[in-house]
């Protein structure tokens, strides 16, 4: 799914109202009457009070014409114009007449002096105060609204985008933001609800398809996409039936260390169940036995050293080779590492202390080879890159060094973000339970894997992430958050893949009730 850009988002709606021949009034009257739709069917009628707070823009008019829909169909309204300015947008205007003349119930105007409205903790708030548009700080009676918005502990429903949330800015302070339970969103979502510091304004999102020209939908480049099911699947290279193991590469694991073999172990099995043909591990002395009793399908190369790694050489040209997890920075290591870099002409991937010890030699990275994949956690990043200020600019910072060094970085987070160039793709898959030791090395090894079996270095990314969270989610289910290991990851990734074949589940016909009159 494309995530568009504030300026795309208002070429789509100009572009709509040209090529279908509406205003935007009609438009408005659209996105308005969908959001009602979303409410109606889910409150089926209930007397909850619900507060619209509208502001006098085009967000404030959507919120006008949801309100007026409520109003007609018997809920319990109290429709608010919070008055920041004495500026009106037409189509805003246009609606306030409309909920007056239908409804014959007129909004309450707000203004700095006056009292905020009683709103209790059962009650729900309806948020259309700013859009997409805002580009300056709220006013601070406005930012008190908000705040008591929070402080009633109600259920907060913002339509586009909760108030305040800038579309390509971190807020400076959080009380100007409204705190959204359930966002719904115009024709798709925005890149603000997956960022860590501005993805907490919202607890949980929908897409509300409002008829945006779908010419412009399909055709219109995007800096961003949002990486699903449908958008893995056509990545997904089926298996022909007279295929053997040598069709599906031999990827390497180079890593690991005194104490850190289990990295290498998570790592070289999240290759093969992958979907690997074989799996070689490269470890230093100490590794040997663990790894072949723990994991008989690899097979294992080790260093002279015992406890570390100081020259990496397998003895043949693998189709794909992930390095780092377990390595340390020993300075041997280090030099190991560039003499491999040098001479390596496999897909790579690169991770964990492989990272570090390119963070303490730079000089190593103009030895990448074009397209290699680099997993970086936070930390890890910020040694590569430097301190970035907010979200915002840390995504500029990983655009600059994939473009300078031509490599595919995943920057692993609650929604792992895949960026090669200016192009960045959002992860939806995963969840709270992977922040545990050992995920990451099965990510690096689901990758390589992948790479080993034939896919572009950005497939493998973009589709290997996307199975690693999947079979994060199957597990949690069994498991919970708290109790969910790497191994899991691993274990669950059969059911990962068969996921992408499984139809949306349909209710069976229930049998009629037969009267037994015999």
């Amino acid at each position: 799914m494309k995530i568009f850009s504030k300026e795309q988002i208002y070429e789509g709606d100009r572009l709509t109202a040209e090529r279908q021949n509406i205003s935007s009034t009609e438009l408005m009257e659209r996105a308005g009457t969908q959001i009602f739709n979303w409410l109606h069917m889910r409150m089926q009628g209930a007397q909850v009070p619900i507060h619209v707070f509208c502001g006098i823009g085009n967000n404030g008019g959507d919120g006008l014409v949801v309100a007026r829909h409520l109003i007609t169909h018997g809920y319990n309204v109290h429709t608010f114009v919070v008055n920041y300015s004495d500026k009106r947008s037409k189509d805003f205007l246009i609606n306030y007449e409309r909920i007056k003349e239908t409804t014959k119930k007129w909004p309450t105007l707000l203004g700095p002096d006056d009292e905020l409205p009683i709103i209790h903790p059962q009650d729900i708030i309806i948020d259309a105060v700013f859009g997409i548009g805002l580009n300056r700080p709220p006013a601070d009676w406005v930012v008190k609204l908000f705040q008591h918005f929070r402080q009633s502990k109600a259920f907060t429903l913002s339509i586009d985008i909760p108030s305040g949330l800038k579309t390509d800015k971190v807020p400076e302070d959080e009380n100007q933001v409204v705190w959204a339970g359930y966002t719904l969103s115009f024709q798709a979502p925005k890149l603000v609800f997956f960022l860590p510091e501005t993805g907490k304004y919202t607890v949980q999102w929908d897409v509300l398809d409002i008829g945006i020209d779908r010419e412009y939908l399909m055709t219109t480049p995007t800096e961003v996409e949002l990486i699903g099911k449908q958008e893995v699947l056509p990545i997904y290279k089926p298996r022909k039936k007279f295929s053997h193991k040598g069709d599906f590469g031999h990827a390497v694991i180079i890593g690991g260390s005194y104490g850190k073999i289990g990295a290498v172990n998570l790592a070289s099995r999240g290759a093969l169940s992958s979907g690997a043909g074989l799996v070689t591990v490269f470890v230093p002395k100490c590794g040997y036995i663990p790894i072949q009793t723990s994991f008989p399908e690899a097979m294992v190369v080790t260093d002279e050293e015992e406890t570390f790694i100081s020259n990496i050489e397998v003895g043949f040209e693998p189709s794909a080779i992930g390095v780092g997890v377990g390595l340390a920075t020993h300075e041997k290591t280090i030099s190991a590492l560039e003499k491999f870099l040098k001479t390596c002409k496999a897909a790579l991937v690169i991770d964990a202390d492989g990272l570090n010890c390119m963070a303490q030699k730079k000089e190593l990275l103009k030895l990448l080879p074009e397209n290699t994949v680099l997993t970086p956690h936070p930390k890890e990043l910020e040694r590569l890159v430097g301190k970035w200020d907010d979200d915002f600019d840390k995504l500029a910072k990983a655009k600059a060094f994939s473009k300078e060094y031509k490599v595919v970085l995943v920057l692993k987070g609650a929604n792992t973000i895949i960026v090669l160039g200016d192009k960045l793709y959002v992860n939806t898959t995963g969840n709270p339970g992977l922040a545990t030791a050992g995920t990451g090395d099965v990510l690096t090894g689901v990758i390589t894997g992948l790479l080993a079996q034939g896919y572009d270095a950005l497939a493998a990314s973009v589709f290997g992430v996307y199975l690693h969270g999947k079979a994060a989610d199957i597990a949690v289910e069994d498991l919970s958050y708290q109790s969910l290991v790497a191994s899991h990851v691993i274990d669950a990734l059969g059911e990962a893949y068969l996921d992408l074949f499984k139809l949306p589940e349909t209710q069976e016909p229930e049998e009629e009730d037969k009267d037994d009159d015999n």
